[in-house]
């Protein structure tokens, strides 16, 4: 029970952080608009979140998860309006996919099989692909086709489950992490993921292919970066220069906060959904609070070195009880 307990601390901390907002802005905190805006601005964060997630549990990160998603951004809006402009909008939720999974597919087969610093390797595509943002474009890029916006953009009623509309972001990103979390826990490749991640030369001897699951999960974590872009385009109204390249962070502190090994091996996604609602209700707050927004910046900062104090503490705990059983 203790350790079921020590594994979902998220939830308990969420609720927390809701009812401390909602007593200090009693009229606006918990109105339904409010809460669903929360939720939509989680959306793009989400999906980049689950990108990092994903790459620890098999026990690598992915510092480029950022600049992944705001690439694939503006290469898709260029190619939409600019080079191709007549091609469908479907057609650019595919090309943004295809850049992100490229990208992964390179961090991947270089980490892989040159046996590159996955931190190096990452953090070199960070540098590259924040500065290609810029080569492509120093402007906002809009009036993309309504298809490729529809996504991120747009709501839909649930024919009367819910008193108003709601942002299709938002269902899209819940059936996300349903979707990950099912091929992570019931399915082979997931369970191999998680075993790599634990122990990588046991994996190997067991007759696992370590280096493809390796290459498999950067080109995952490349496409739901660039799934994360294609939402925050949406949420924007068009893709702007500076899209996803302020997420790494928040998605590291999200993964961490939701319980997410940093040695691989272990981590719920659903958790790590729980440190992305967590990260957005204390933005939504510090904002209605009219907080300076410099301060947030050292708060946000507050909270990932709480969370990687919280994660020390937890690893520990749950290391004495597991060797008192």
């Amino acid at each position: 029970m203790m350790l079921f307990a020590l594994d979902n601390l998220i939830w308990p901390i969420l609720l927390v952080a809701f009812i401390v907002f909602s007593v200090l802005l009693p009229e606006i905190f918990t109105q339904y608009r409010n809460i669903e805006f929360l939720l939509y601005t989680s959306a793009g964060l989400g999906a980049i979140t689950l990108a990092e997630a994903v790459c620890l549990i098999s026990g690598n990160f992915d510092l480029s998860v950022g600049s992944v998603a705001g690439f694939s951004s503006m290469f898709t809006a260029l190619f939409l309006t600019s080079w191709f402009p007549s091609v469908p909008g479907v057609v650019g939720i595919l090309i943004v996919l295809a850049v992100g999974g490229a990208i992964g597919l390179m961090n991947g087969f270089f980490i892989a099989k040159f046996d590159v610093n996955p931190f190096l390797q990452t953090l070199s595509a960070l540098i590259v692909f924040e500065g290609g943002i810029l080569v492509l474009s120093t402007r906002s890029v809009y009036e993309l086709p309504k298809s490729y916006l529809w996504l991120g953009g747009e709501e839909v009623s649930l024919g009367g489950l819910l008193p108003q509309s709601v942002p299709v972001a938002v269902l899209f990103m819940l059936g996300l992490f349903v979707t990950v979390w099912f091929v992570l826990t019931k399915t082979r490749f997931g369970r191999a993921i998680y075993a790599v991640g634990g122990d990588e030369e046991s994996s190997a001897e067991a007759g696992i292919d370590t280096d493809r699951i390796v290459i498999a999960v950067f080109v995952l974590s490349g496409m739901l970066a660039a799934t994360g872009g294609l939402l925050l385009t949406g949420f924007n109204g068009g893709a702007t220069p500076t899209l996803g390249t302020a997420q790494l962070f928040p998605a590291f502190t999200a993964a961490v906060i939701g319980g997410v090994s940093l040695f691989g091996g272990r981590g719920n996604v659903f958790n790590a959904l729980g440190g992305v609602l967590l990260l957005s209700t204390i933005a939504a707050g510090l904002v209605m609070l009219n907080i300076d927004p410099q301060i947030v910046q050292t708060i946000n900062g507050l909270v990932l070195f709480a969370a990687i104090l919280l994660y020390t503490f937890v690893q520990r705990f749950r290391g004495r009880l597991l060797s008192d059983l």
